[in-house]
């Protein structure tokens, strides 16, 4: 009885072996190729591609502080609070010190570097619960509330595609460019 036992923990041992080498053959041809599916083409990548570019320059649309106003109250202030320092969520937009000696605080106003990255993010993720709904004018709209309530614009400043990208951030130089 003792050498089937002993004949039954040999096979269990042997096909545990096997399942692991075989295993971590598997996961080292996943990193090597995924074969996740068809190349995708460039002309596919078009309707993705939502970052503004001298290729792909930012849409048509503008908007002011104060006409985003409203949108901001019904879309964005459940999840970043009224004044934008965080709401049930506590995803502050406004305030921070990126310098602080303490835990920085990294907010759109204290550490993102450009203004048409803010466009991006909303037009591409927001609001969480129903991502890419906003048309563009809307999100130029919820861009210049945002940073209205940041003090980087006057609530009747126009927001759209010529005046967004030359708006200056408070931490513009506080990334490296790895790209030069």
């Amino acid at each position: 009885m003792n050498r089937s036992l002993g004949y039954a923990a040999l096979v269990i041992l042997v096909s545990a072996l096997n399942f692991t080498v075989h295993a971590q053959d598997k996961t080292a041809a996943f990193f090597e190729s995924p074969d996740l599916g068809n190349e995708i083409q460039q002309q596919e990548l078009v309707p993705l591609d939502l970052i503004a570019s001298d290729e792909s320059p930012l849409p048509a649309g503008n908007g002011t502080a104060f006409q985003g106003r409203e949108i901001y109250a019904e879309k964005c202030a459940a999840c970043h609070g009224d004044d934008g320092k965080g709401g049930p969520a506590n995803q502050p937009l406004v305030g921070g010190n990126i310098h602080s000696s303490e835990s920085p605080l990294r907010t759109v106003g204290s550490f993102w570097p450009h203004a048409t990255t803010l466009f991006d993010y909303i037009r591409r993720a927001m609001p969480a619960n129903a991502p890419k709904s906003l048309s563009d004018t809307e999100v130029y709209q919820v861009v210049a509330y945002v940073l209205y309530m940041n003090g980087l614009i006057d609530q009747y400043a126009i927001i759209n595609a010529d005046s967004l990208p030359l708006l200056i951030m408070p931490n513009a130089e506080g990334f490296i460019d790895m790209s030069k």
